[in-house]
């Protein structure tokens, strides 16, 4: 059943707007400050969340937020069956380097599943957007991915997790192992952008885990409806609250899901001895 069509304006108005917000001051001088060793948060990440919970706020009062930087939702929204699931910068660390590899993603989950989508790079001026069943869209032209057919053929994209000083070896183990049997592999930054790289057909397929909702509900979405598979890294269904996620065009899927499992299958036989 189609869904509000001011759902899916008010999403394209948020991302764009932090788009603004974003350009607005990159390669400025800002603040930043650390959550973590290498867990970045700068100004513009937390102006541009402030600016979308007061539109959300105004525009759909009973709706709640889950959001990266600032506070959980209070009590009354808890059970809501409307949430916005938005990442102010997906790419912090990018963005605080003067890397403009950045976007701003957002989903609306509705009764737990995610049904609208945006994601916006403002440097390139790429608007991405999905509703589910209705397909997804690159500045309004419909998208649809690859059609390679094996990894040697095939350009892939991971991330690291934030903790990867303390997990180095886990990271690597399948970042070798990809690199090992694909045409190439690439680290770029923003898992929402990798994520719609996939969709737009430039990449094939990417895997990553330790993710949060924001990183990935939208972009999952418009991988889907642009023709690609995403699941966890053991083949089941990926939900929007899931930490690990591997996507591709489909016609890979299940040779990235036996490379993640023979990997996972080794490291645990060296833990048990």
């Amino acid at each position: 059943m189609p869904h509000d069509p001011l759902f899916l304006a008010t999403a394209t108005e948020a991302v764009l707007r932090a788009g603004e917000i974003q350009l607005a001051h990159f390669r400025q001088p800002i603040e930043v400050t650390k959550k973590g060793a290498i867990d970045l948060v700068t100004e513009v990440d937390l102006a541009v969340e402030r600016m979308f919970r007061a539109l959300i706020a105004e525009r759909f009062p009973d709706h709640a937020v889950l959001a990266e930087e600032l506070q959980e939702p209070d009590e009354a929204q808890r059970d809501a069956s409307h949430w916005w699931i938005f990442d102010p910068v997906d790419g912090t660390t990018n963005y605080a380097h003067g890397l403009p590899i950045f976007c701003s993603s957002l989903a609306l989950e509705i009764h737990g599943s995610v049904e609208i989508a945006a994601v916006y790079d403002p440097t390139r001026r790429e608007l991405f957007t999905a509703e589910r069943g209705g397909g997804a869209f690159l500045n309004g032209e419909p998208l649809h991915v690859s059609h390679t057919a094996t990894l040697l053929e095939a350009l892939l994209c991971t991330g690291f997790p934030y903790d990867v000083h303390q997990t180095l070896d886990e990271v690597m183990a399948f970042f070798i192992a990809f690199v090992g049997r694909a045409r190439a592999v690439r680290r770029l930054g923003s898992a929402a952008l990798d994520l719609c790289y996939v969709a737009a057909g430039r990449l094939d397929g990417f895997w990553e885990t330790r993710l949060q909702p924001w990183d990935t509900a939208a972009a999952a979405l418009i991988t889907e409806e642009a023709g690609g598979t995403i699941t966890r890294w053991d083949g089941s269904r990926y939900g929007s609250r899931d930490t690990e996620l591997v996507a591709s065009n489909g016609p890979l899927h299940h040779a990235m899901l036996e490379v993640l499992q023979a990997v996972s299958m080794d490291r645990a036989r060296l833990r048990t001895g």
